[in-house]
């Protein structure tokens, strides 16, 4: 990956028809908890306005919020392939998960992006449930980057800096995400300090992904992901 990184393939975003308030409100979404700190600009009648676009990929306002926070960052692809501009061509589905359902291995992990019958999900560890919806913004934008069946560490080292990069952008957006008690932050934080100490290249990040046990049976490459990118 050069300075950076350049997004694979851009891909053309039909507007979403406009809903009234009227027709979808916070009774028909599960509403951000009360414990999660917001930025300003997130008050229940602006988060149901814009649930409407967002509920088929969830009926949790927290994930609507993290979603509309992607808009006009490098994850504005990620945000376009949940939305369904994605290999599967259907919304990716998110929710909050018991990860070691899937798989034991996966208990200890923050998210996994999944395939099942042609559809996407991507599920996230409970334990990140009352995180800033920024934090779960710079998660969303690497699982996105997940979208069929096969993995790499280079699909890995691009993911993660898709991510440390998107959280770096709203960091400046919305400074008050960074809520140093939430353990996703932590990650975010870390991964930032890599970008920066890389001087905005994927060089440490890279090192950390391919030292990481659990990657430690991945292929080089996968589809779309050469090695070097």
């Amino acid at each position: 990956m050069k300075k950076v990184f350049s997004l694979i393939t851009m891909l053309m975003l039909a507007l979403t028809p406009a809903y009234s308030i009227e027709l979808f409100s916070s009774k028909e979404f599960e509403p951000v908890p009360s414990n999660v700190t917001l930025p300003s600009k997130y008050t229940q009648t602006y988060i149901d306005s814009i649930s409407p676009e967002y509920k088929k990929v969830s009926n949790e306002q927290i994930f609507h919020v993290a979603l509309d926070m992607l808009k006009g960052t490098s994850g504005e692809f990620s945000r376009k392939a949940i939305l369904g501009y994605n290999l599967s061509q259907q919304p990716v589905r998110i929710q909050f998960k018991d990860l070691s359902e899937i798989n034991p291995a996966y208990a200890t992990f923050d998210a996994v992006g999944w395939k099942n019958k042609g559809k996407l999900y991507i599920y996230i560890n409970p334990k990140h449930e009352y995180a800033p919806p920024g934090a779960l913004a710079a998660l969303l934008a690497h699982e996105a980057l997940h979208q069929d069946e096969y993995n790499s560490l280079s699909e890995e080292t691009y993911a993660w800096t898709m991510e440390a990069v998107v959280w770096t952008e709203i960091l400046k957006r919305f400074p008050e995400s960074n809520d140093l008690e939430s353990s996703l932050v932590t990650r975010e934080n870390i991964l930032k300090q890599l970008l920066e100490k890389g001087n905005y290249t994927n060089k440490y990040i890279k090192k950390t992904v391919y030292a990481n046990n659990g990657y430690k049976n991945l292929p080089l490459t996968s589809p779309g992901f050469e090695a070097g990118k």
